[in-house]
């Protein structure tokens, strides 16, 4: 009963954005405890039960990347739930880092790029770290380095996301490339509500565009198809999960 729910991709889908919403419904109509923590960790429980009935290839370590990024996510997830103690968020932006770098690990593969097709997007990136740091230098005071690291991360992850295209097929790239954009939307979002000012709507933009942003991720991961056996030839060593 539970697998063929995991298997279909629309079931999950509808499954999913049922829990989103539920979620982003107790976050603006319901006490943060003990509600929130009821509800806001079966939204990475639920994307490691879809990966672990969904996907494809047989490359142990790769997957493994991805169970250990959502898992990171997950404490990343229940410790930004009390942010407004700071050891708790600290923690937080801890997890979301590491959980970014496993997710670049499963991002990174050895067929060659060309610089000239990098360049243009690494300079777009910079441009982006000098605004958002710009834009925020003076309020974020001893979370700047915390700040820095977890915003260099994150355009990483998307560096690693765009390195993707042309290897593997484009409905993969695609999905795995928007989740990224998404995930580094809300997160200037959360940014801007944590350190400058609030804005309107934000608890339910930033947790639809982060929920949305994970799916994609996801989707796109499971739906590798193009460059998936030769990835497995080059990590032979490795067995099915």
């Amino acid at each position: 009963m539970i697998k063929p729910l995991f298997t279909n991709h629309k079931n999950f889908a509808f499954l999913y954005f049922s829990v989103l919403l539920i979620d982003i419904i107790v976050k603006v109509g319901l006490p943060e405890f003990p509600y929130r923590f009821m509800s806001k960790p079966w939204l990475m429980i639920l994307l490691m039960v879809y990966f672990f009935y969904s996907k494809v290839g047989h490359n142990k370590k790769r997957h493994g990347w991805v169970y250990l990024a959502l898992l990171s996510f997950l404490i990343g997830d229940i410790t930004i739930i009390i942010h407004e103690n700071v050891n708790f968020f600290l923690i937080s932006i801890l997890f979301f880092s590491i959980g970014k770098l496993f997710f670049c690990a499963k991002f990174s593969h050895k067929k060659d790029f060309e610089i000239s097709k990098l360049i243009p997007f690494t300079l777009a990136i910079f441009v982006y770290i000098i605004l958002i740091v710009a834009f925020l230098f003076v309020d974020v005071h001893a979370f700047m380095i915390p700040a820095l690291i977890a915003f260099f991360l994150t355009l990483l992850m998307l560096q690693f996301a765009f390195l993707r295209k042309g290897v593997y097929n484009t409905t993969s790239f695609n999905s795995v490339f928007i989740g990224v954009l998404l995930f580094t939307i809300s997160e200037s979002i959360m940014a801007i509500k944590t350190f400058k000012f609030p804005l309107p709507f934000e608890d339910v933009i930033i947790m639809l565009l982060y929920g949305m942003s994970v799916y994609f991720l996801v989707f796109g991961i499971i739906n590798e198809k193009e460059g998936e056996q030769k990835e497995a030839e080059l990590f032979s060593d490795d067995t099915d999960i």
